[in-house]
């Protein structure tokens, strides 16, 4: 099960590594998505995994850590916030520039170009 659970952890992180190196802001969000869902997994696991363990002390021989849960639920509500925050950043950059590129390094061929400085005066 560990092996599982760890393995589980690198994919996502593979995942969400590689969506994050794209040029785009959709992936980017879905990279960190995936990213915040393998940290999750990680402080999940790193409370040991038990099975069939009472997650308050008293109630049975073997308990499960309440430390890690608790931190996985305040991982996910930050990283419910930062979604929302990079959605609206996403969604207000595409509307201010028309396309959710990253980077304005290459520009596309589909986009508008602008004439150069010089024949700007020139046409009547």
């Amino acid at each position: 099960m560990e092996a599982l659970v760890a393995s589980l952890i690198g994919v996502l992180t593979a995942v969400g590594i590689y969506l994050m190196l794209r040029r785009r802001s959709f992936p980017l969000i879905l990279g960190l998505t995936f990213l915040s869902y393998a940290v999750n997994l990680f402080l999940f696991a790193s409370g040991r995994l038990t099975v069939n363990a009472a997650p308050i002390i008293g109630t049975a021989d073997s308990y499960a850590d309440p430390l890690p849960q608790a931190l996985v639920l305040t991982a996910i509500v930050i990283s419910f916030g930062m979604t929302a925050v990079l959605m609206i950043m996403a969604i207000g950059g595409h509307l201010e520039a028309g396309h959710d590129r990253l980077t304005l390094d290459h520009p596309d061929e589909d986009a508008p170009q602008d004439q150069p400085d010089d024949q700007k005066w020139d046409q009547p």
